[in-house]
C-alpha cells in the first residue's frame, strides 16, 4: 500500500456522503464496525450515512476501502479526547474494522449480537472464534477475534498512512479517547503489538514471551503429531490471530525456548525460515542416532 494524493493507490475509493473540511492528521483511532459481517455492509452504510463517517474500513477477509480523504474530516470518534484535546475528528484518521462489537450470552449456549444473530456456543455457528473477557476499559462480554487478514490490513495500512504522513505520531483506540463511552476495538485486538511494529518499538508481546520463558540447552528437537492436519507456528505463545505458519505433521523441528503461558506449555521453535511459538501439547521429544539420522520419539 502506498498513499498518494490523500488515498490509499490501488484500493476501492468510494466517497462517503460525509466529508469535512481540512484537517492535519495526527493520530490513527481505531473502530469496531459493531455491525453485520456480509462483505460491504458496514462500507456501504458509512458511506451513504448523513451523521458519521470513516476515512477506511477493513473487512474480515482484510479487503480495505477508503472513504473520506487522509486530509479531511470525518465523523468517527465523536465526544473524544485524546492526551487533553479534545474533538479528535479534527486530528484523526478512523479505520473502521469489521466485527460484532460487545456480544452477550442467552439461553441455551446462545451468543447473540446487538442486532439479535446468534453465532452459538463457541461461535460454532459460522466458524468463529469467541472469548469470554472482562477487563476494567471494557467492562465484562463475549468478543469475536479478528482475523489474521484483518490485523494484516491493518497493519499494512497503518505502515503506508505513517509513512505518506509526517505529522502521524500515535495509533489508538475508540476506548481509549473515548473512555466508559465506547469499547471499540475489543480486548482481543494485539494494539500494542501492532503499534511496536509500526512505530518501531519493541513489542511488549514478544519481550513478555522471552522473559516468561527458559533457553533451551543443547541441541533439542521436536516431532509434530497433527494426524491429518497441521500445527500453527505462531508470533506469541497465545491464540490471538498471529499465525506465522503452519507446521506439516511429523515435521522435525529444533527448540529454542519454552514457557508455561496462560496453562499451557508452549516451545518457542524454528521452521522454515520462521522462530514462533507452539502448543507443546502436539509436539514429541526426538532423539537422533549416532550418524545425526533417523529420529525416533524418545
Amino acid at each position: 500500500m502506498k498513499l498518494k494524493n490523500h488515498r490509499i493507490d490501488g484500493i476501492d475509493y468510494r466517497a462517503a456522503k460525509l466529508i469535512g473540511g481540512l484537517i492535519t492528521p495526527e493520530i490513527i483511532i481505531l473502530h469496531d464496525t459493531a455491525g453485520r459481517l456480509e462483505k460491504f455492509n458496514s462500507r456501504d452504510y458509512l458511506a451513504s450515512s448523513p451523521a458519521v463517517s470513516v476515512q477506511f474500513v477493513v473487512e474480515r477477509d482484510g479487503t480495505v476501502s477508503q472513504l473520506v480523504p487522509t486530509n479531511r474530516r470525518a465523523a468517527h470518534a465523536g465526544q473524544s479526547s485524546y492526551h487533553g484535546r479534545s474533538g479528535c475528528n479534527d486530528f484523526a484518521i478512523g479505520i473502521e474494522i469489521v466485527n460484532p462489537g460487545r456480544m452477550q450470552r442467552g439461553a441455551g449456549g446462545a451468543v447473540l449480537a446487538w442486532w439479535g444473530q446468534d453465532f452459538g456456543p463457541g461461535g460454532q455457528i459460522g466458524g468463529y472464534t469467541l472469548a469470554d473477557v472482562e477487563t476494567p476499559e471494557h467492562g465484562k462480554g463475549t468478543w469475536m477475534a479478528y482475523t489474521p487478514e484483518q490485523i494484516a490490513a491493518v497493519e499494512e495500512l497503518a505502515q503506508a498512512l505513517f509513512a505518506g504522513i509526517p505529522t502521524l505520531r500515535d495509533i489508538t483506540t475508540h476506548w481509549y479517547v473515548s473512555p466508559g463511552r465506547k469499547v471499540d476495538t475489543n480486548p482481543l485486538f494485539p494494539l500494542e503489538a501492532i503499534r511496536a511494529r509500526v512505530l518501531g518499538r519493541d513489542d511488549p508481546a514478544e519481550a513478555a514471551a522471552e522473559a516468561g520463558s527458559d533457553v533451551v540447552g543443547g541441541d533439542e528437537f521436536v516431532q509434530i503429531e497433527t494426524p491429518g492436519t497441521t500445527l500453527n507456528l505462531r508470533r506469541w505463545p497465545s491464540f490471538n490471530p498471529n499465525i506465522l505458519a503452519a507446521i506439516p505433521d511429523q515435521a522435525i523441528v529444533p527448540v529454542n525456548r519454552e514457557g508455561l503461558f496462560g496453562g499451557r506449555r508452549w516451545l518457542n521453535v524454528t521452521f522454515g525460515g520462521l522462530t514462533g511459538w507452539i502448543v507443546a501439547t502436539y509436539a514429541a521429544p526426538v532423539r537422533f542416532g549416532t550418524g545425526g539420522h533417523s529420529p525416533r520419539i524418545a
